[in-house]
C-alpha cells in the first residue's frame, strides 16, 4: 500500500468519538443515578407497604429533586475545577516570565523522561519558549495534564445530568404510571432500563457490553435490596 493510499484509509477509519467537553461523564452518572435512585426508592417506600399512589408521587419528587440537584453539582464542580485550571494557569504564566530558564530546564527534562534524545528536547523547548502563548499552554499541559482549550462546559455537564437523570429515573415508574400496582413489575422494567443502560455506556469503553450491563444490574440490586430491606422494616403509614 503507497503512502496516499494509506492516508486516505487512515482518515477515513481512524475516528474517535467525541469525549470532550464534560458530557459524557455527566450523562452516564445522571442516567445511573436517576435508575438507582427511583429504583431503590420505589424499593424501600414498596417494601413498606405504600400504595400506587404514594410510590408514584415518591418517584416523581426523587425524579424532579433528584435531577435539579445532580445538575447544579455537575455545573458547581465543573465550573469550580475549570476555575481551578485558569488560577493555575495564571500561576504558570507568572512563573514563565519570571523564571523562564527554570521551566525551560523542567520542560526538557519532561521530554527527556519521554525518551527524547537531549538535542531535540532542547531543540522543541526552545521553539515552544518562542511564543508565549504556545509555552504557557504546553506547561500547563505537561505539568498539570490538562488542556486549556479543551475545557469541559458547566453548562453542558449540567444539562446532561439533568436529562439523563430524568430519563433514568422516570424508567422504573412507567408501569405504575400507565397503571399497574405491581412492584415486582416496575422493579423489573427498572433492571432491564440499569442493564441496557449499562450495556449502551460500555461502547465508550473497552469492557463488553454485556459486563457492563450486569455491572450495573449489580449496582442496582445492591441498592434496592438495602432500601426494601429498610422499608419492610419500618413501614409505611397510609390512611
Amino acid at each position: 500500500m503507497d503512502d496516499a493510499a494509506e492516508l486516505a484509509e487512515h482518515q477515513d477509519d481512524h475516528r474517535h468519538r467525541d469525549i470532550s467537553g464534560g458530557w459524557l461523564r455527566a450523562a452516564t452518572f445522571g442516567a445511573m443515578d436517576g435508575l438507582v435512585t427511583n429504583i431503590a426508592l420505589l424499593a424501600g417506600v414498596g417494601g413498606g407497604g405504600a400504595d400506587r399512589e404514594v410510590i408514584i408521587l415518591t418517584g416523581m419528587a426523587g425524579l424532579v429533586a433528584g435531577a435539579f440537584s445532580m445538575a447544579l453539582g455537575e455545573f458547581a464542580s465543573v465550573g469550580t475545577q475549570n476555575e481551578a485550571v485558569d488560577a493555575e494557569a495564571a500561576l504558570e504564566r507568572r512563573e514563565l516570565a519570571r523564571h523562564p530558564r527554570a521551566e525551560r530546564a523542567e520542560l526538557v527534562a519532561r521530554y527527556l523522561e519521554m525518551g527524547l534524545t537531549e538535542e531535540t528536547a532542547n531543540r522543541v523547548a526552545d521553539e515552544i519558549g518562542a511564543d508565549p502563548e504556545v509555552a504557557l499552554r504546553v506547561h500547563v499541559t505537561q505539568e498539570l495534564g490538562v488542556s486549556l482549550d479543551d475545557k469541559p462546559s458547566p453548562w453542558v455537564a449540567a444539562g446532561s445530568s439533568f436529562v439523563c437523570f430524568a430519563i433514568g429515573g422516570i424508567v422504573p415508574l412507567l408501569s405504575f404510571l400507565f397503571g399497574s400496582s405491581s412492584l415486582l413489575l416496575g422493579l423489573g422494567i427498572g433492571a432491564v432500563g440499569l442493564f441496557v443502560a449499562g450495556a449502551l455506556s460500555s461502547r465508550f469503553t473497552i469492557r463488553t457490553w454485556w459486563s457492563g450491563g450486569l455491572r450495573q444490574l449489580l449496582f442496582g440490586a445492591i441498592a434496592a435490596g438495602a432500601t426494601y430491606l429498610v422499608g419492610t422494616l419500618i413501614g409505611v403509614g397510609v390512611s
